[in-house]
């Protein structure tokens, strides 16, 4: 028998995930279990505008924009939150970006934003 998720109740469960951890936030490496290590210097949170779960995956109607950056230094992953300031932790993952410079532009383009859970196959 396959291990893991039914398609339909992963995409019940990341719909209910980013309905409740909708803040996103920039780690320098990773955040830890409780999400609070290596938090970036640019510690604005950014609202994600998820898609409607499909496949087991859910993606970014909306690009998360971080203007004039705090400080000069790499992001390495993001955590999410419940609240656009403390609030509770709901996990975390790793982006791939550029090194940024302070006042620099930073974005998360549309759909680039993504989380699945895996499924039975």
């Amino acid at each position: 028998m396959a291990e893991g998720w039914s398609t339909a109740a992963a995409n019940t469960a990341l719909d209910a995930w980013a309905a409740a951890y909708p803040w996103a936030k920039l780690h320098t490496a990773a955040p830890g279990a409780a999400g609070t290590s290596a938090a970036a210097t640019e510690t604005t949170r950014k609202q994600v505008t998820p898609s409607s779960a499909t496949g087991a995956a859910i993606t970014s109607t909306n690009a998360l924009t971080w203007t004039s950056v705090a400080g000069t230094e790499d992001y390495t992953h993001i955590s999410q939150w419940s609240a656009s300031t403390a609030g509770n932790f709901g996990g975390s993952g790793t982006i791939t970006a550029n090194a940024v410079v302070a006042g620099d532009t930073f974005t998360i383009a549309i759909g680039d934003w993504d989380a699945s859970l895996p499924v039975t196959s």
